[in-house]
């Protein structure tokens, strides 16, 4: 009778622990429950419910079993049969670049030569004489039809020049490796054929474009855009304020609950301290102090990192910038570019900056975040990686150092991801923008070998993190989500995807965005998986992406963020 009764207690706390886990009794500030739950916890990966206090999760479970951290005061949350995930994790992108975007030229979606020239226009009628005229978002590769001109692969300024005399215009990639200009902005930076031979010694790392006279076309690359970019007015604190409240606002409307920003300075650190401190933040931040200051990072190193107590302004890691990108023939390959021979792109960074700062983040404690694209400048951020990591040892146990897009890579180096435990901070979404033009780039043995290879470093032991770039791409993540598990255009083609035996799995695509892109930043103790303990950060989505016919995707819409057990974001509201 003894073994009875043991046995049927036993066999009730295996049914209470199966529903759910959390102290029993403890009442929730919030409880959301009716839901389908992926908690990316291997040991409990699909519930009903969550309960929430303090910011924190206090049960996962079935939404019977949540009924006991119900309270007079709880906030109930009917899920209604949503899907909900941990909160989405940008791993990199450009915060104040995303609210710079909304209150200049977007150029994101312009489809041909000629409507950027109309949007240029347009701006020109509402602008003073000599007004600047910015903008950012165009990408000669996605246009549907070529330029009346073209010079090494991109336009010409006349057309631009044509309709802005009296207003300098300068307009930058979308890549942010590239600029164009007008005639006017040329004039003022001094700018002309006499002057091009002295100006192109000032720009090693990047090109002045030339027509076959000698003449400056517009479009500078990499470094040189600097020429007239010196001369564009300073943005005002308070529009800058704007600027990141509207890139904030939308994250949170796109299911973003931290976001990793890819360099910047001090002055933008101590504006999300303002923010913070007026309750403005949103959502949490990890910044990568701008590897282009040199001032900045000695500061730094003084300091050492700040690790904020409440998880949301968070400093530890430093961007370096290796190289260019593929659309403007930037980024720095082992061999020519198959669209213009004898071209192998820009070191736009000495190695041995590389060496230096890894040699010193390791000594006192940060990451190292590497932006490199081509083949080239991976090989060579690895080799200087791996020499600082057994230089020092000891301070490389856990470093969780970057590269920054990895996007095209040599064979030989893919396993050294894994061995060396570099992670790749890529974004999905590259590979559905470019890969139809950068086939153009690379030829088709480069891009099957070691383009956007994502089983193969996922096989080699890497992490791979996940993100957009914005406002390279839209800050969506659903559109990444798509890329990732589809290796298809956005229209869906082709069919099947492009070399579809590197398609990530659902699961591995959600990680990239969640435990995974946690771990990029040190925290995956704290967020990335809805576990008792860990922070409510949450993503709600109106259908669910884990199961859905693929195409569905992106059709998919934000239904709720929540961030530190409060909702940020609610559609409709």
């Amino acid at each position: 009778m003894k073994k009875l009764q043991l046995l049927i207690l036993l066999f009730i706390s295996g049914i209470t622990f199966s529903c759910g886990s959390g102290e029993s009794g403890e009442t929730a500030d919030i409880i959301f429950k009716n839901g389908i739950v992926y908690t990316m916890d291997d040991s409990n990966p699909e519930v009903e419910a969550v309960a929430v206090k303090d910011g924190r999760i206090i049960y996962v479970g079935s939404s019977d079993g949540v009924a006991a951290h119900e309270g007079s005061e709880t906030q109930m949350v009917d899920l209604k049969g949503q899907t909900m995930t941990p909160g989405f994790i940008e791993s990199h992108g450009h915060l104040m670049g995303i609210g710079y975007n909304k209150l200049e030229l977007d150029l994101m979606y312009v489809k041909t030569y000629d409507e950027l020239v109309q949007k240029v226009a347009e701006a020109v009628e509402k602008a003073e004489p000599g007004q600047w005229i910015t903008g950012r978002g165009w990408h000669q590769s996605k246009w549907i039809e070529p330029p009346g001109k073209v010079v090494k692969g991109f336009q010409t300024h006349d057309k631009m020049s044509a309709v802005s005399p009296d207003n300098p215009v300068y307009l930058r990639h979308a890549s942010g490796h590239a600029t164009f200009a007008n005639a006017k902005a040329m004039q003022l930076a001094g700018v002309n054929r006499l002057s091009l031979e002295s100006l192109s010694k000032q720009v090693e790392g990047g090109e002045i474009i030339k027509d076959e006279l000698g003449n400056p076309t517009g479009v500078f690359t990499e470094r040189a855009s600097g020429l007239v970019g010196r001369l564009v007015p300073q943005n005002d604190e308070l529009r800058n304020e704007l600027a990141l409240e509207m890139a904030i606002k939308e994250c949170l409307e796109k299911g973003i609950t931290s976001f990793h920003d890819a360099g910047s300075g001090q002055s933008f650190i101590d504006r999300l301290q303002r923010f913070k401190e007026q309750g403005k933040l949103g959502m949490r931040m990890y910044v990568m102090l701008t590897g282009r200051s040199p001032e900045l990072l000695e500061k730094w190193y003084e300091r050492g990192p700040m690790i904020d107590p409440d998880h949301f302004i968070t400093v530890r890691s430093i961007k370096l910038h290796c190289d260019g990108a593929l659309g403007p023939r930037g980024a720095w390959l082992l061999k020519e570019y198959t669209d213009r021979p004898g071209h192998t792109g820009h070191e736009t960074l000495p190695m041995e900056v590389v060496t230096t700062v890894s040699d010193k983040a390791l000594e006192t404690g940060f990451q190292v975040c590497s932006h490199a694209i081509g083949d080239r400048a991976n090989q060579e951020v690895l080799d200087r990686y791996e020499a600082a990591f057994l230089k020092n040892p000891e301070g490389a146990i856990d470093h969780r150092f970057r590269i920054e897009h990895a996007q095209h890579l040599h064979p030989d180096d893919i396993p050294r991801f894994g061995e060396l435990g570099v992670i790749p901070a890529m974004q999905a979404i590259h590979m559905s923008s470019d890969r139809p033009w950068a086939i153009n780039r690379l030829g088709p043995k480069r891009i099957k070998d070691g383009a956007y290879v994502w089983q193969k470093l996922l096989q080699s032991g890497a992490k791979i993190i996940n993100g957009t770039d914005a406002p390279v791409e839209p800050v969506d993540p659903l559109p990444s989500f798509y890329a990732s598990v589809s290796r298809k255009t956005l229209a869906g083609m082709p069919e099947g995807g492009f070399e579809p035996e590197q398609k990530m799995t659902r699961e591995e695509a959600l990680r990239s965005f969640t435990l995974d892109a946690a771990f990029g930043e040190f925290e995956e103790d704290f967020k990335g998986s809805i576990e008792v303990g860990k922070a409510a950060d949450f993503t709600v989505f109106d259908k669910n992406i884990m199961t859905i016919p693929e195409k569905e995707i992106l059709d998919t819409k934000v239904a709720m963020t929540i961030v530190n057990g409060k909702v940020a974001y609610q559609a409709g509201e």
